[in-house]
């Protein structure tokens, strides 16, 4: 077993726990890190592990409880507002980073720091979860099958339901819009306004654009100028989302936000491990060469979401304790390669057909 020191930070949150449980199971030792004690404590009597409550905004603290740190595993979300501290500490430690995002903001931050993260040879690998693990190395396997690709569409049809944090995450969107990227460059677009039909993998289902993490990650893994992301969803739905639209600037605003986030707390909870074991995940692609009249699809399916996230972030932690290569900012399949996907356990193999 690798001795080298492991930090999980926001081990009490949801999905922060059931990886803290398996990186157990699966016998390592990481120390446990968070802001509140008082909920930190327990989980760490029961794992019988290392505990440190560690505030975000306090660098010098920070980085002095990270300096025998080889790697975090950064799970305390909402991400756009603390991966980047945490990044730029693991920069100035030479911590290796990798979290569980799947916002936009936090991938092209890292990206905007991969040049600092070569110079002192540090991985930073945000969306080590289910954002953006099948997606990602999906993508990565289309471009493979068709080099000359100038568009890339990407999707996925969920069983699974909502964690807090992934909820929350989702109601900070809500004043943002959706995203597509169109010519190389991110593009807010609004709410519900792409459709399409999309079979995942069981059936025809309507399907609406979302800002999903691969308008980022996937152009750095394929350099493909043009991508979009969606769900199913019903018409109904998306004529409702679409109406969110002309009231973006109030779902903005920093009080309402606070509010359904708080109703959030209340009213949400994390799927029950026999609930999670039930649920699976189809997960579809498309690259397209108008030009060349070519176009080929590829699916996979995978377990439920979390225990994607748990598998996929063990997997990437369990690579990097052994890395050798340089540093820099890095997706799941520019990392470990896009057949990493296929070793987690759940899940299927990619399947790439013409279409």
């Amino acid at each position: 077993m690798n001795n080298k020191n492991i930090m999980i930070y926001g081990a009490y949150g949801y999905t922060g726990e059931l990886i803290a449980r398996q990186a157990v199971a699966l016998g390592y030792r990481p120390i446990l890190a968070g802001r509140n004690a008082q909920k930190l404590q327990p989980l760490a009597e029961a794992l019988n592990l290392p505990a440190m409550a560690i505030d975000l905004g306090n660098t010098e603290v920070l980085e002095r409880s990270l300096r025998d740190v080889y790697l975090v595993i950064h799970c305390a979300g909402p991400f756009s507002a603390t991966a980047e501290s945490m990044m730029r500490a693991c920069l100035n430690t030479r911590t290796h980073y990798q979290d569980i995002t799947g916002e936009i903001s936090v991938y092209e931050t890292a990206h905007r720091l991969d040049d600092e993260a070569k110079a002192k040879g540090v991985v930073l690998c945000p969306g080590a979860g289910f954002d953006v693990i099948p997606t990602d190395c999906l993508a990565a396997a289309l471009h493979q099958a068709l080099p000359s690709a100038t568009h890339l569409a990407l999707g996925f049809d969920s069983e699974s339901s909502l964690s807090p944090g992934t909820a929350k995450t989702s109601i900070e969107s809500l004043g943002m819009g959706g995203a597509i990227r169109r010519n190389g460059k991110i593009e807010t677009i609004g709410h519900g306004q792409l459709t399409r039909t999309i079979d995942f993998g069981r059936g025809e289902k309507f399907a609406v654009a979302i800002p999903w993490g691969d308008i980022s990650t996937a152009f750095h893994s394929t350099g493909i100028q043009n991508i979009e992301a969606y769900i199913p969803m019903s018409p109904a739905r998306a004529k409702k989302l679409k109406r969110l639209n002309g009231f973006r600037w109030l779902l903005r605003t920093q009080w309402l936000q606070n509010w359904l986030k708080a109703k959030v707390s209340k009213s949400v909870r994390g799927p029950s491990e026999e609930r999670r074991a039930g649920q699976k995940t189809w997960v579809w692609g498309e690259v397209r060469n108008d030009r060349r009249g070519e176009r080929k699809v590829g699916r996979l399916t995978t377990a439920n979401g979390y225990d994607v996230t748990v598998s996929g972030s063990l997997a990437i932690m369990q690579y990097l304790l052994d890395y050798q290569g340089e540093g820099g900012y890095f997706t799941p399949s520019k990392l470990c390669g896009y057949k990493l996907v296929e070793d987690l356990h759940g899940s299927g193999t990619i399947e790439i057909k013409p279409a």
